[in-house]
């Protein structure tokens, strides 16, 4: 359980909890004739590279494993696409849709008192494009990118970085996130760990559970009011 009493800040996790990551599929569907598996490969691939960066000391900016995901999904599947079609299609992590749940609910985490950062694996850029696109910059004190220490979620230390960055501590941070791995590695580091479950799914049967599931993030926000 999540004790909003012992929280000062939220960080959010960024594609898949603040912004919609399907459009990556709409931008393979007029070149890919089923853009779904290629879809899902290349989101598979993208986490993979990341998990393996840090243990093979192998680290690039999340752009560039995006592009080596991209081109690795689609290869498995068949398709050549020249590098400026596959460009174009890596651009849509630039200008993600964001969902609805997310300004409102990050609304009232302000008005309740929090201070709210994003915490991502993307690179200071794609951070600030997407910031800009999800029209949230003026809620935010911050984001805190993997890029800053070239170390990738769910490393302990990534998340330590973020309780240093927002001088808060470690203990009276709740990180908010879509994705369990993450949700694993913040509550390992020492952040109380909250689940957005977008779609009603399980949780995955590893490592115990989150301190806080919700459905999106007003709920996070009615969690909050106490």
């Amino acid at each position: 359980m999540v004790d909003p009493d012992d929280i000062e800040t939220i960080t959010f996790d960024s594609y898949g909890t603040l912004v919609d990551t399907d459009a990556a599929e709409r931008a393979l569907a007029d070149r890919v004739d089923d853009p779904e598996p290629v879809s899902r490969l290349w989101r598979a691939r993208s986490l993979e590279y990341t998990f393996l960066a840090g243990q093979v000391d192998a680290y690039e900016p999340f752009y560039e494993v995006n592009r080596h995901a991209l081109q690795g999904a689609l290869a498995a599947h068949g398709v050549d696409l020249p590098a400026d079609e596959r460009d174009e299609i890596l651009s849509v992590y630039h200008e993600l849709d964001v969902f609805d749940d997310v300004r409102p609910g990050m609304e009232r985490l302000r008005e309740q008192g929090y201070d709210l950062y994003v915490l991502s694996n993307g690179n200071p850029a794609m951070l600030d494009s997407m910031v800009a696109h999800a029209g949230i910059e003026d809620l935010l004190e911050d984001t805190v990118s993997a890029h800053e220490i070239r170390q990738f979620k769910p490393a302990a230390d990534l998340y330590r970085h973020a309780a240093g960055r927002t001088g808060t501590p470690i203990d009276r941070i709740a990180h908010v996130a879509a994705g369990w791995f993450d949700v694993m590695g913040a509550g390992n580091a020492g952040m109380d760990a909250v689940w957005v479950n977008r779609d009603g799914g399980p949780w995955e049967p590893f490592d115990g559970d989150p301190d806080l599931t919700v459905p999106d993030i007003e709920a996070v926000a009615d969690e909050f009011e106490g």
